[in-house]
């Protein structure tokens, strides 16, 4: 008798899932936590299933792009590691914060300080870096410590009009050895020390998801993001008009 119910009631949860998905033109996908688990020697290990859910995606018809709070290698370096896992997947198809900031800084006239992960300097090669006139910080991993921390505490609370922009807001994520701090935490001690608030470049920014929507054509109505980030992914999405729709992998915790 169960097994003859079990049917109807899958029947009824794809139904209430194609209902969801009525009018989606684009999907927009996390990367890390929802493709992969980042960390290790080969530098990740793609989650079950998920190579093939990229290819299923493409071969929809439906526009895709990759929405990424990344900020421990260039755009370049990530995209190449994550083909070397497996994944179809371009530079062309990938929004990230480093290029985003770049151009804020450009078209801003800022100088930048930079609290970064050594990895991804070279993104910032074109920007005058000498007498900064703000900091940016992201997944600098090892380079935060006090003495990295200290030196850009020192910048912007020397600056008349202190301007700190931060790629990403995350309190944590999972690497293949568990969990790891974000930039969030950091961009919270210098908005502290220095009475500031952050300028955040990527999720949950609405800007950043603007961005991505743009770079498919779509409005916001006709795109659904999916990510592991209740705040980050689902709630950044959701405050910009996109549906959303949160996986159990990645840092996801439950109700906790």
């Amino acid at each position: 008798m169960h097994q003859l119910q079990a049917p109807g009631r899958a029947g009824r949860a794809m139904a209430e899932w194609a209902k969801q998905l009525a009018g989606i033109k684009g999907v927009v996908l996390d990367i890390s936590g929802v493709l992969y688990d980042s960390g290790g020697e080969g530098g990740g290990v793609p989650i079950p299933g998920s190579i093939e859910a990229v290819e299923k995606i493409k071969a929809s018809g439906l526009k895709l792009r990759f929405c990424t709070n990344e900020t421990q290698a260039t755009r370049g370096k990530f995209v190449a590691k994550l083909q070397r896992l497996g994944f179809n997947i371009l530079v062309n198809e990938v929004t990230a914060p480093a290029p985003a900031a770049c151009r804020i800084l450009k078209e801003r006239n800022l100088r930048p300080h930079l609290l970064v992960h050594d990895d991804l300097v070279p993104e910032f090669d074109q920007l005058d870096k000498a007498n900064p006139n703000c900091v940016v910080i992201g997944d600098a991993a090892d380079n935060f410590s006090y003495k990295n921390l200290n030196e850009a505490f020192r910048v912007l609370i020397g600056l008349e009009n202190p301007i700190l922009i931060s790629l990403g807001r995350g309190r944590y994520y999972k690497e293949t050895d568990g969990l790891k701090l974000d930039v969030g935490v950091y961009m919270k001690a210098l908005e502290y020390a220095c009475d500031v608030q952050a300028e955040v470049v990527g999720k949950p920014a609405e800007r950043f998801f603007q961005s991505a929507l743009a770079e498919m054509e779509v409005e916001p109505q006709q795109a659904i993001m999916i990510g592991d980030d209740i705040v980050n992914d689902v709630g950044g999405a959701q405050q910009c008009g996109m549906r959303a729709l949160q996986v159990r992998t990645g840092k996801y915790r439950g109700n906790k």
